[in-house]
């Protein structure tokens, strides 16, 4: 009884610390890395170090707004649905925009929808490493952390590699951003949809791999990704420097035009933000993704949402528990004298 309740506090535990990693992800860790990029002023002719002070307004409207952007995106994407809402029909049940309440068929297309969506597989698989396999819950996230970062590479050379690459005389050049835009969220939902496959299958030498860098000195949970943002944003300058490519002349269509002025109208926007604002929404999402998937993995999980194969290893588990029960009250009662049949 002692071992389950602190079985069942250091779950709880874990799950609170996830829970702090999600919101990291989405508040401190993109404000954090936009003052590192723009409010420190380092004068090395005069050998000072100074603060933008006049950058502080954009640096926060930015951090939370691209972290809630990257958050609605790996929901939306991923599909995301809580038990709760698929065993009430769905979200428009849930919300009184259907009538069909409590209606069984509802229900059932609504659980079928929920286990097939990339959120749903990525718990599952999660589910299945830590309750079945005994993997640590902390290394399976670092892990799935790192596989996912090919993707992130991939996300980021998408949009421009779109929005310089497509020939000038067939789009307006005032189309460009726009035109990545929308290359950019059909790769992020064609990534999001590919990550559980590929975790499926590489899951076990990522946790290896993480097991393996967590050995040469303690490692947070959210450091990984800040070292990650610092490289991508340095080689994705160097790179476009070394291409050649302007990218100072996307200033006048960047996001924060239409959203950032729009929270904090007096705003200064710096002119190289696109490159942190390319990275932000291309690091983020899929983080965001790998720990909510995570975090759901750890629950106990509705039978509708376990596959057939583990539904059958469970129920196989269960019958050899009653049989070891059975054998064990045989023992201690071998004349049956105090059997209740």
């Amino acid at each position: 009884m002692i071992r389950q309740r602190m079985g069942v506090g250091g779950n709880l535990l874990k799950r609170f610390h996830l829970a702090i990693i999600i919101i990291c992800q989405v508040t401190i860790v993109p404000t954090f890395l936009f003052s590192i990029a723009y409010l420190i002023d380092i004068d090395l002719d005069n050998a000072s170090i100074g603060l933008r002070t006049e950058m502080i307004s954009w640096i926060f409207a930015a951090g939370i707004t691209y972290g809630i952007i990257s958050l609605g995106l790996a929901l939306i994407m991923s599909g995301y649905t809580p038990f709760y809402i698929s065993n009430n029909g769905g979200w428009l049940a849930v919300t009184g925009l259907s009538r069909r309440n409590n209606d069984p068929e509802l229900i059932d297309r609504a659980r079928l929808s929920a286990y097939k969506t990339p959120h749903g597989t990525m718990s599952r698989l999660v589910h299945k490493k830590i309750k079945r396999e005994n993997y640590d819950i902390m290394t399976v996230h670092g892990g799935l952390q790192l596989l996912a970062i090919p993707l992130q590479v991939i996300l980021i050379a998408v949009p421009l590699i779109i929005m310089e690459g497509v020939p000038k005389d067939l789009i307006k050049s005032d189309s460009a951003f726009q035109l990545g835009i929308i290359g950019y969220l059909i790769a992020l939902w064609a990534a999001i949809r590919i990550h559980p496959l590929i975790s499926s299958r590489l899951i076990g030498v990522a946790y290896l791999l993480r097991n393996i860098l967590g050995r040469f000195g303690r490692i947070s949970w959210t450091m990984p990704l800040i070292l990650y943002w610092i490289f991508a944003r340095f080689f994705l300058a160097l790179s476009l420097n070394w291409l050649g490519v302007d990218y100072e002349q996307w200033h006048e269509m960047q996001l924060e035009k239409i959203i950032i002025q729009t929270v904090v109208d007096e705003a200064i926007i710096p002119e190289k933000a696109l490159l942190d604002s390319i990275v932000a929404i291309s690091v983020l999402p899929m983080a965001t993704f790998t720990t909510f998937s995570v975090l759901s993995g750890m629950k106990e999980m509705p039978e509708w949402m376990l596959g057939q194969e583990e539904k059958l290893e469970n129920v196989n588990t269960n019958a050899l528990e009653a049989s070891n029960t059975r054998e064990e009250k045989s023992d201690d009662d071998p004349f049956g004298f105090f059997s209740n049949d």
